[in-house]
């Protein structure tokens, strides 16, 4: 089934490494710009796994000088948007359902998010016309403590022409 995002990505992830994530990161911000605006670094893109990192700047800090609420969940948002986008068809359309974060630490520097889903959700998505998935997402800081918990959900519907 065609997949015009992840044929995009297949040609970039040809690309040397240290030059992949900027490309990648670059086109896919403009795709989405937000995520261009924040800041939000592509390390990772794959079919199964997505992995994007925020670096502590003050463009996302909050007032007590680490990543923001929001900058957090966006970053999360992200990884779990672009998981299911490399998944779906281009005949159908992804969807936000719902989300839900909990903010259990104080980030330390960076946060990293890492969105994966399963070959049976990849399935579903690629035969069911319509339905959604809950998106497993790891974040963790630069200490490496899981400071957010999230739950993420996409849902699939048919485009219209």
């Amino acid at each position: 089934m065609p997949n015009s995002m992840n044929k995009l990505v297949a040609k970039f992830n040809l690309l040397p490494k240290p030059l992949r994530r900027h490309v990648i990161s670059a086109i896919l911000g403009r795709k989405v710009p937000f995520v261009g605006t924040a800041g939000v670094a592509i390390e990772e893109i794959n079919p199964q796994r997505v992995v994007t990192s925020l670096r502590n700047k003050h463009r996302v800090q909050n007032h007590i000088k680490t990543i923001h609420a929001a900058a957090a969940t966006l970053l999360a948002e992200t990884s779990s948007g672009f998981v299911v986008g490399m998944n779906l068809p281009d005949n159908k359309l992804p969807l936000m359902k719902s989300l839900s974060v909990k903010f259990k630490k104080l980030n330390k520097g960076d946060l990293r998010v890492t969105a994966s889903l399963t070959q049976e959700q990849i399935k579903r998505m690629h035969d069911e016309p319509r339905g959604d998935v809950t998106v497993a997402i790891e974040a963790r800081d630069s200490a490496g403590q899981q400071t957010i918990q999230c739950k993420m959900v996409w849902a699939w519907i048919p485009k219209k022409d």
